[in-house]
């Protein structure tokens, strides 16, 4: 188990349980207390547990994630702009990379019948969507699917994007800043979207502009890994400018 893996456990574990213990931890996961130390000191500093003695108890806001059903009927009308505008980007053959995350599936609705390229994803929903097109080659990543986002994570997902180089990687986030970089709640996703990142030649996130600004537990990568962020009017011209300073194209729908 990946240590990125195991915090997100250790997290889950202390908010059903009300505390953690290191010797408990320790035994649980098949590692040294030391481990389990180092693990507690990433937790607390990222506020979402506190140091006892002994062990650690819940701290700090609690990290929402909402569900896909949700996030899919939030913000919609700006996520299909979105969408419409990412269909510019889309090279004429090669390979593309779809990340999971509603943006990113209404692009996968929105992929003309012409289109004749192969398509990567870990995303349930968007290799559903793509399942019956008929100029696709769809490869579908594998590996534990998480149930809040229909997303394939942990190893097998890891290994799998590191075996691959694609043209072009159409990727979400639940927030982004220059400050912060590119985060999302969960670890085991947070990770895959970092190996999707390395996997592709080109980088383009899409995210609305209520993304901008907000700061999540895990962390997979910085905005100048980006190069074109496609998001909505809502962000201000200012905004995008700021973001334009440091590299990254930015797209307005």
């Amino acid at each position: 188990m990946y240590a990125p893996e195991r915090q997100q456990e250790i997290l889950r574990l202390a908010r059903d349980g009300g505390r953690v213990d290191v010797l408990s931890l320790a035994e649980e996961f098949k590692v040294t207390a030391e481990t389990i130390r180092r693990d507690l000191k990433a937790l607390d500093r990222a506020g979402l547990v506190r140091r006892v003695h002994g062990g650690a108890i819940p701290a700090g806001r609690l990290d929402f994630e909402p569900d896909l059903a949700e996030r899919e009927g939030t913000s919609a009308d700006e996520k299909d702009r979105i969408a419409r505008a990412a269909l510019a980007e889309l090279p004429a053959e090669g390979s593309v990379i779809l990340d999971a995350g509603s943006t990113v599936a209404r692009l996968a609705a929105s992929l003309p019948l012409e289109a004749t390229f192969t398509v990567v994803t870990h995303g349930l929903p968007t290799a559903a969507r793509l399942a019956d097109h008929p100029g696709i080659q769809l490869h579908l990543i594998g590996g534990r699917v998480r149930s809040r986002t229909r997303a394939a994570v942990d190893a097998w997902a890891l290994r799998a994007y590191g075996e691959i180089r694609a043209d072009v990687l159409f990727v979400a986030a639940n927030g982004f800043s220059a400050e912060a970089g590119l985060t999302t709640p969960d670890l085991a996703e947070a990770a895959v979207k970092r190996a999707a990142i390395g996997a592709a030649r080109r980088v383009v996130l899409l995210a609305d502009s209520t993304k901008h600004g907000q700061e999540h537990f895990a962390r997979f990568g910085d905005l100048d890994d980006v190069d074109l962020l496609i998001t909505d009017t809502g962000l201000s011209p200012e905004d995008a400018a700021a973001i334009e300073g440091g590299g990254t194209e930015v797209v307005r729908a």
